[in-house]
Formats: C-alpha cells, sequence, structure tokens
C-alpha cells in the first residue's frame, strides 16, 4: 500500500507524541490528589494542506476545554472546543426598497468550530509542567450574513448561507506556568497558570466559503462552494485555573 507524504507525516507526529506520552507515563510520581483544570485562551488558526490552498486568510479566535485527572495518575480525560473566523465582509445596504433612507449594516462571517473529545498527558508537579493530547471530534464549518443597526450593532435578522461538520482528529502538547498558588483546605490547594499550546488538527472533506464566495447579481445570490480536507494548526495561548 503506498502512503501519501501527509500521511506519513501525520503518523510519525502520532508516533513521536504517543512515545512522549509514554514516558511521562512512566516517570510520573504518584500524586494524591484529584485534579480538574478549567482553561480559556486566545486562539488562531492556519489552514494547511488543501485547506490552505484554498483559504489565504488565518483564524482567530476563543478556546477552552475542562479536564478532569483522576487520582495518583498523569492522564486526563476532558472536552475541548474553540472558535474562529477566518474571514469576514461588511457593507451598508439601503433596509429596503421602499424605505431607501434608512441604512442597515450586513456583515458575512466564515467561521469554524471546533469540539472535541481530550486525553492529556502531564506533569503535575513544579512550577513549570509540560504536557502532550490527543484529540478527537469535529469540525463544523459555516458562513452567516447577519443585517445589524448600524448605531448599536444590534441584530435585526440573520442566515445561515452554508454549513458543513465533518470528522477530525489530531494532537499536540504544550506547557503549563505556575502563576499563583492558594489554598483552599490544608490538603487541597487551587493554582492559575498561564497556558501555552500548538495543535495539528487533521479534518475530514467538507463544503465551505471563504471571502468572496458569495455573488450578487441582479437580486439574486450564488455561492461558489469550495470543497476540500480541512486541516487546521492552532495555537492557543490563555489562562488555566487548577483545582
Amino acid at each position: 500500500m503506498k502512503l501519501h507524504h501527509t500521511s506519513v507525516k501525520t503518523y510519525g507526529i502520532s508516533l513521536f507524541l504517543f512515545m512522549i506520552l509514554a514516558f511521562l507515563v512512566v516517570t510520573q510520581p504518584a500524586l494524591a490528589q484529584t485534579n480538574f483544570q478549567v482553561g480559556l485562551s486566545f486562539m488562531a488558526g492556519f489552514p494547511q494542506g488543501e485547506f490552505k490552498d484554498n483559504v489565504d486568510q488565518n483564524g482567530f479566535g476563543i478556546g477552552g476545554q475542562f479536564l478532569y485527572s483522576p487520582s495518583r495518575s498523569p492522564l486526563g480525560i476532558g472536552v475541548s472546543f474553540g472558535y474562529m473566523v477566518y474571514g469576514e465582509e461588511s457593507r451598508r445596504e439601503p433596509f429596503s426598497t421602499t424605505i431607501p433612507d434608512v441604512e442597515v449594516e450586513v456583515k458575512t462571517t466564515n467561521n469554524i468550530l471546533l469540539g472535541h473529545l481530550l486525553l492529556r498527558a502531564q506533569v503535575k508537579q513544579g512550577p513549570i509542567r509540560p504536557y502532550v493530547e490527543g484529540l478527537v471530534g469535529f469540525n463544523y464549518l459555516f458562513t452567516e450574513t447577519k443585517i445589524q443597526d448600524v448605531d448599536d450593532e444590534e441584530e435585526i435578522a440573520s442566515s445561515t448561507n452554508l454549513d458543513d461538520g465533518v470528522f477530525s482528529y489530531g494532537g499536540g502538547g504544550g506547557v503549563l506556568v505556575k502563576l499563583y498558588t492558594g489554598k483552599i483546605k490544608k490538603a487541597r490547594t487551587w493554582s492559575i497558570l498561564l497556558d501555552f499550546h500548538a495543535r495539528y488538527i487533521v479534518g475530514g472533506e467538507a463544503e465551505y466559503l471563504k471571502e468572496g464566495s458569495i455573488k450578487r447579481v441582479n437580486g439574486k445570490v450564488a455561492f461558489d462552494k469550495i470543497q476540500s480536507k480541512t486541516d487546521i494548526l492552532t495555537t492557543h495561548l490563555g489562562v488555566t485555573v487548577e483545582f
């Protein structure tokens, strides 16, 4: 069986991350307490492969995760989410043909929503805590057009022009840096940590739009649909609360 270059690259990265994960599991000392982690971060997305060939803009948005780590284990399991805008267009139009003296703002955004189950192996002690993780879930791409009030941006109406959801999976790694630790009880503490991590998400083939994909001619609308895989590299910088 002949493997494509991208497949070999993906398998190689996965094997490397698995080796690091196994090392952390074997070398991590036993811990007595159960940990929860809740994080929120600024998120940037960089299309890869076919997705990059079609979309020439990066995405920006927010991401977050909730993680549960069983007692005496360096492994954690949880959920991760992310929302990014990878393209935006806006224009002013008359409210209607019969009310041309009132204008509204018409805004179109190209969006991607990421949702994944998350498995993480991490160092739980010390001021600097590296970790690796694997993910499985979905990429949901949708383009939405809204009509807003010009002055206060209050939404008047909206419509989803095109949407598609596909299976996705990936892996990544990062580091937590302790900023503050406080006491809950004598045997328990809580901490605030700076979190930086990156993930490579392999996304299935989806139909989507980008800037300029919506054409308006003689009062009618047409969509220039694109279909390709949706691989994306994401970077995250944020804060995690551990308790």
